[in-house]
């Protein structure tokens, strides 16, 4: 392994230490959406015509139970709601509730507080030369893990 992807491990563990730090952070100033929750709640959001647990699983490269577990506290603090399936009368579909977009937006908004502060001292080509080379590593990453594998601990 060469000295460079030695010290690139490096940055990756400074990296996920300052990801856990935010997501600390963000769970006691923002407490709205539990801790390890936003990731699904952003999920749901995205599709729009709701979804059923399983396809959220998938999508989130989760485990059913994760998932599941997530989803009941969600629903506890009022974000998701069980919507019945109009195709399956036996099945559910989750929604963000109202307070969940609000939470949603709220939490997404204090992320980007964060980062305009973390990033003022760059320049604006600084800032998009890394989005795009953070964009590029972790599509990259899943490439490099077979895109099918279960990324839960990586979490």
């Amino acid at each position: 392994m060469s000295s460079d992807v030695r010290e690139l491990v490096r940055r990756m563990h400074d990296f996920l230490r300052s990801v856990r730090l935010v997501k600390q952070r963000r769970a006691d100033e923002q407490p709205r959406v539990p801790l390890g929750a936003v990731g699904i709640l952003a999920q749901i959001d995205r599709l729009a015509a709701g979804c059923h647990a399983r396809e959220l699983a998938m999508r989130a490269q989760l485990d059913p139970s994760t998932v599941s577990r997530a989803i009941a506290t969600l629903v506890s603090h009022g974000l998701v709601e069980r919507r019945p399936d109009p195709s399956d009368k036996r099945a559910h579909v989750l929604a963000l509730t109202p307070d969940g977009r609000t939470a949603l937006a709220d939490t997404y908004d204090w992320y980007a507080g964060v980062l305009a502060r973390a990033l003022a001292g760059w320049t604006p080509d600084e800032v998009a030369a890394f989005n795009a080379a953070l964009h590029r590593f972790t599509r990259d990453i899943e490439v490099a893990l077979g895109n099918n594998d279960n990324l839960e601990a990586a979490r």
